[in-house]
């Protein structure tokens, strides 16, 4: 009723209703990512593509730098271009042999690519190195991998999952989701009510980044 009225005084304001319509949407999508989160960074990708020129022409001038080409790796990991990431990890992964981080990427890029063997066996050894690498996430993408193709080994991962992570909303939420795509819709409904209980037990300064996953579980 609220967002009516503001609509019809826009309206009358601007004697427009599409430019009302369209301040209205605009003042929405300010406040959700100011106070909710649900709706994607617009901006985002635009700086993203800043950064990746910035760095390219850094990696023009200077070829070996391995940091510049692990972080032009993870950004195109976040633009879903992961041939490309892959080849720059390769890359780092020659210079950087120790990290597990590193590996474990190297690992989700090879899921993504369909390689699943290749990129279990990376994300397996970079777990050996270390058990916590990014906060359990490949065994995350190891589950999403399997799930279809090897239901077992996919329930296998994402406990092991739970077991690296268990204080991120976001966890427990893409948990529930894999545990429904599996068809264990018990196990799917103790994911999403224990992301929400989670978020409950947040100190303030972290719901915010958490209250998305939160608010989805919501409406599972």
């Amino acid at each position: 009723m609220g967002k009516l009225l503001i609509f019809a005084l826009l309206w009358r304001l601007t004697g427009n209703p599409l430019l009302a319509l369209l301040v209205v949407v605009i003042v929405l999508y300010f406040l959700d990512r100011r106070f909710i989160g649900l709706t994607p960074n617009v901006l985002k990708p635009l700086q993203r593509m800043r950064r990746l020129s910035r760095l390219r022409e850094e990696l023009r001038l200077n070829p070996h730098h391995t940091s510049v080409k692990l972080e032009m790796a993870r950004l195109e990991m976040e633009r879903k271009k992961y041939a490309e990431a892959e080849k720059l990890l390769r890359q780092t992964a020659e210079v950087m042999e120790d990290s597990a981080e590193v590996l474990a990427e190297l690992g989700i890029c090879e899921l993504k690519l369909g390689r699943l063997d290749e990129g279990e066996r990376h994300i397996l050894e970079a777990a050996h190195r270390n058990p916590r690498v990014k906060y359990g996430e490949p065994f995350l993408r190891l589950g999403e991998a399997y799930a279809e193709k090897d239901p077992a080994k996919a329930v296998a991962y994402l406990r092991r999952f739970g077991e690296v992570n268990s204080s991120s909303c976001e966890a427990y939420y893409r948990l529930g989701g894999l545990y429904k795509r599996l068809g264990q819709q018990e196990e799917a409904s103790r994911a999403f009510r224990e992301t929400t209980q989670l978020y409950r037990s947040l100190p303030k300064y972290k719901r915010r980044q958490e209250r998305r996953y939160a608010l989805l579980a919501r409406f599972k």
